[in-house]
């Protein structure tokens, strides 16, 4: 049977979005979702494939800027919208979508291509590595208490509308950005993602709820939440749902914790999405008791070896030689020197003899700074071909706070 894969048409998109439904379960989405990625939609981006005036498959990218250690925000191609149908799986149409977007990324200049998987398992044979996790946490607010900082009485909380106050959030959340790897800079448009709040998708929660914390007449911090009532025979047992929270300081998050642990009528706080080592944790009396999960959140792929890894900084010296398998992307094979520290780096090709050899998909998987080669090491995925290379360079690559994707695309 022959397919043919084709740039997305802007008017096949209510057909290829439909295949994508179906991939994921087949329940339509609320009309405002539905339009709000369609307006995201970068067509000349999107890739179809289709058995003649069918569309069995779909890939989409998002252009974004990543964070990554040392600060800087270097252009990523955000792969999105992967599915193939069901009734043609195993005839190459996944592999031949994944080897159409890395090429496309590469030509366009994007030395890193991210994304969140459905299914973990997916994307390892393409050289993807995962490389930021999420926490989740339930706490027991009827048995847990906070300590908050010094000077947390002294900032102001205000309930405010979510789309009336969503500039003032995207300000807070635009000076964030540069301080933790794995955040994504705020694009024209994707401020909508955080007002996206269909009602059949809220199981019993309130809408979208908005507190601000200012100091000094300026907004410092926000949370969006929503409150989820239920009641039992001995009282009140209702959810604060935590969708969204970002403090300028830790005093501005210390103030919006304990408003959200403190809201009338219930007993728990849901954390949807936290990084892993975000400090509500060393404000709480009882770890135990708030039930921390730990979830793969981004997997990123290096499409130009020698770029990436000269676009972030690396937090000690480092000079060290990387022997890199990638079948996929043959242009990454080969030996690179890695030279580099807190001021900068440079990347290239080298004749000499290699001191660590490993896949593209470990480092991708080390490259934002929160996945050791130590670590990679201990299950054989790296190895070290000379004595205290292996140490050095995951010293190097780490980062001092963890990497976090704070929103899926």
């Amino acid at each position: 049977m022959t397919t043919e894969l084709r740039v997305l048409d802007p008017t096949e998109w209510d057909r290829w979005y439909g295949v994508l439904e179906l991939a994921f379960g087949g329940v339509p989405e609320a009309p405002e979702e539905r339009q709000l990625w369609r307006d995201l939609t970068e067509f000349d981006r999107s890739l179809g494939v289709w058995d003649g005036d069918l569309c069995v498959g779909t890939a989409g990218a998002f252009t974004f800027r990543l964070t990554v250690p040392g600060g800087a925000s270097v252009p990523a191609g955000g792969v999105t919208m992967v599915s193939v149908a069901g009734t043609h799986r195993r005839r190459g149409i996944l592999t031949s979508m994944m080897r159409r977007q890395l090429d496309d990324l590469r030509a366009a200049g994007e030395s890193i291509a991210v994304l969140t998987a459905s299914e973990p398992e997916i994307y390892g044979r393409f050289g993807y590595g995962v490389t930021a996790y999420t926490a989740r946490a339930t706490i027991d607010t009827t048995r847990v208490r906070l300590t908050v900082p010094e000077g947390t009485d002294e900032v102001r909380l205000r309930l405010a509308d979510p789309t009336e106050s969503s500039a003032a959030c995207e300000a807070v959340y635009a000076r964030l950005v540069p301080t933790r790897p794995g955040m994504l800079a705020s694009m024209p448009g994707w401020e909508r993602l955080a007002l996206l709040d269909p009602a059949g998708d809220r199981e019993g929660a309130s809408p979208r709820l908005c507190v601000l914390a200012e100091r000094d007449g300026e907004v410092v911090g926000y949370a969006h939440y929503a409150i989820k009532p239920d009641w039992s025979f001995e009282g009140a047992t209702g959810a604060v749902i935590v969708h969204r929270l970002f403090g300028l300081d830790p005093v501005a998050e210390a103030a919006l914790w304990r408003f959200l642990c403190s809201v009338d009528l219930t007993s728990e706080v849901r954390i949807l999405s936290r990084p892993v080592d975000d400090g509500w944790q060393h404000l709480v009396s009882d770890i135990r008791r708030c039930a921390p999960r730990l979830r793969d959140a981004l997997h990123l792929r290096l499409v130009e070896v020698g770029a990436a890894l000269e676009a972030r900084t690396y937090q000690a010296p480092v000079d060290v030689v990387f022997e890199v398998e990638d079948a996929f992307c043959p242009w990454n094979e080969g030996r690179w020197r890695l030279t580099g520290d807190q001021k900068g780096a440079t990347c290239v090709r080298t004749a000499d003899a290699a001191d660590l050899s490993l896949s593209v998909r470990e480092l991708g998987a080390a490259y934002l700074g929160g996945i050791s080669l130590a670590s990679l090491a201990g299950a054989g995925r790296v190895r070290e071909l000379h004595e205290g290379a292996l140490t050095e360079a995951s010293v190097a690559f780490g980062s001092p706070v963890a990497p976090w994707l704070p929103h899926g695309f």
